[in-house]
């Protein structure tokens, strides 16, 4: 037994024997790794309520989030809300699907009564009048935002996540080192279990690196499958917003709940009749037995890290002893030409749009008044001076920015892909979701490389998961990612619930590193 893995047990049980111990005045309730399920059995058993759950939640951000610095704003309703939800429960004897659940929300959600500024100083005092749709649909489930999490400014960074309005986000699992960007907030919070579950946003990378950083599973589902109606824009071509959980399970529980038509987003027309009745029927510990992966190398062997590599091969070796054929390697014709000029996106259009609808301020309404107010951030400043140089488009202007269903060069990358697995039968794809360990804070910029996800999947708009695959040196996780079809959720959480099954990788960062804030 490595001394991680001894350490690892060793507060496990320390946490575990105190979580004993109740007195008349609390519940010491051990907030290590619980999910949506041990949760409500708790509620079930009357181990605890929502209102004690919130209390220790919020006692744990207290002693943890200054070292992290992952959480930007903390709900001061949160209370209020579980005993209302205690409320309820007591009188009608049934839960919500995420009854009293504590939720990590993205500060580019729109949260009514909280603030929303997607780490920008042009929307530090910005508080939304309604929530963004997919808030919405969890709160109805019976969700409490239990904080506002830090990102990368306006959404910028893949690399870390640093905004003007609270500074730096630290990995839990090596302070030293960045939690990915831009969702990194959410990331670290979750991944340091402070909240149950969290909500990210996905425009290349920013779902499934954090939660490859951060020892997470991250969905970015299919571009149409879900909402981004309330949420601050990057590129609404690409744009995703969804789950990252601790396991596969809550992030299907939270799949099941905003999968979903919203007239207000005309992209998710493209879902209807496409949405199972509900997507915890795939969640089959046996789900690789027989299945077909095809493994990438095109993206394996792009300059690896060697402790990368290793993961990867045991991914591999796992996935067969797990019932799985693996089809090493999976050639996709014309791959390097297929994935160039796909970057076409206008941030002015989508940032502008947004300010109108939802800002409402005469004071900010162009990409001329944001970059006028300004930024802390060098990275965030960058990027606002970029688009303001290039009318607000990515890439190559000369490019048109079409519809993403009927951009012919999107098309034509997800046909290559999608024929190839028809081609071999295959059910799934699967590569590192980064090829190297998460760089430093002090020198991210040189130390970033080896993204995977950036690649293909907000491209083509399939669906793309990402799993624990273990950690290197240092205590930092790597996450292993499967890409699916356009609307074929159900493999991809059959495939990765069985592989997180059948590995359990996954371990919280250690409690004695965050305490002394190492």
């Amino acid at each position: 037994m490595n001394t991680s893995h001894f350490k690892y047990i060793f507060f496990s049980l320390i946490i575990g024997l105190s979580s004993c111990k109740k007195t008349e005045e609390a519940v010491i309730i051990d907030l290590n790794e619980l999910t949506v399920n041990s949760i409500h059995r708790a509620f079930e058993n009357g181990d605890y309520n929502s209102e004690q759950l919130v209390n220790a939640y919020l006692k744990r951000v207290e002693s943890y989030n200054p070292q992290l610095n992952a959480l930007t704003v903390i709900n001061p309703e949160a209370l209020e809300t579980a005993r209302l939800l205690d409320k309820e429960y007591k009188e009608t004897g049934v839960l919500r699907p995420l009854h009293g659940i504590p939720l990590i929300v993205k500060d580019n959600f729109n949260t009514k009564g909280l603030p929303t500024t997607a780490g920008a100083l042009a929307l530090k005092d910005f508080i939304p009048e309604e929530d963004a749709f997919m808030v919405a649909r969890l709160l109805e489930a019976g969700a409490i935002i239990l904080a506002k999490s830090n990102m990368a400014e306006w959404a910028f960074s893949p690399m870390h996540s640093e905004s003007s309005t609270a500074g730096t986000t630290r990995n839990p699992y090596n302070l030293a080192h960045v939690p990915a960007g831009s969702s990194g907030g959410t990331g670290a919070a979750v991944a340091a279990n402070l909240g149950t579950i969290g909500l990210g946003t996905d425009t290349g990378n920013s779902i499934r690196g954090p939660s490859s950083h951060n020892a997470l599973v991250g969905f970015r589902s299919t571009l149409g499958l879900t909402s981004r109606s309330g949420v601050v824009p990057l590129y609404l071509r690409n744009d995703v917003a969804g789950p990252m959980c601790r396991t596969v399970e809550d992030a299907v529980k939270m799949l099941e709940l905003i999968a979903t038509y919203d007239p207000k987003d005309p992209v998710t027309a493209n879902s209807k009749g496409k949405i199972p009745e509900n997507y915890s029927q795939f969640l089959q510990k046996d789900g690789l037995k027989g299945a077909r992966i095809g493994v990438l190398r095109t993206l394996s062997e792009n300059d690896p890290d060697p402790e990368i590599s290793k993961l990867f091969e045991n991914a591999i070796s796992d996935m067969r002893e797990l019932g799985a054929q693996l089809i090493d390697s999976v050639e996709i014709p014309d791959f390097d030409n297929l994935r160039q000029n796909q970057w076409c996106n206008d941030f002015r259009k989508d940032i502008e749009a947004y300010l109108a609808e939802y800002v409402k301020n005469d004071t900010i309404r162009t990409l001329e008044d944001i970059v006028r107010i300004g930024s802390t951030s060098e990275y965030a400043v960058d990027g606002l001076n970029f688009f303001l140089e290039n009318s607000g488009r990515s890439q190559n202007p000369e490019i048109e920015c079409l519809d993403p269903y009927s951009d012919e060069r999107r098309i034509a990358f997800r046909e290559a892909i999608e024929k190839k697995m028809d081609e071999l039968e295959l059910d799934a794809i699967i590569y590192p979701s980064w090829n190297h360990k998460p760089a430093k804070i002090e020198t991210f910029a040189e130390g970033y490389k080896g993204d995977n996800s950036q690649i293909i999947s907000p491209h083509t708009g399939q669906p793309a998961f990402t799993v624990p695959m273990g950690f290197t040196s240092g205590n930092l996780p790597a996450g292993l990612q499967f890409l699916g079809r356009m609307y074929d959720e159900p493999t991809l959480i059959k495939l990765t619930y069985s592989y997180e099954q059948g590995t359990r990788h996954r371990h919280p960062p250690f409690t004695e590193e965050l305490t002394q804030g190492k």
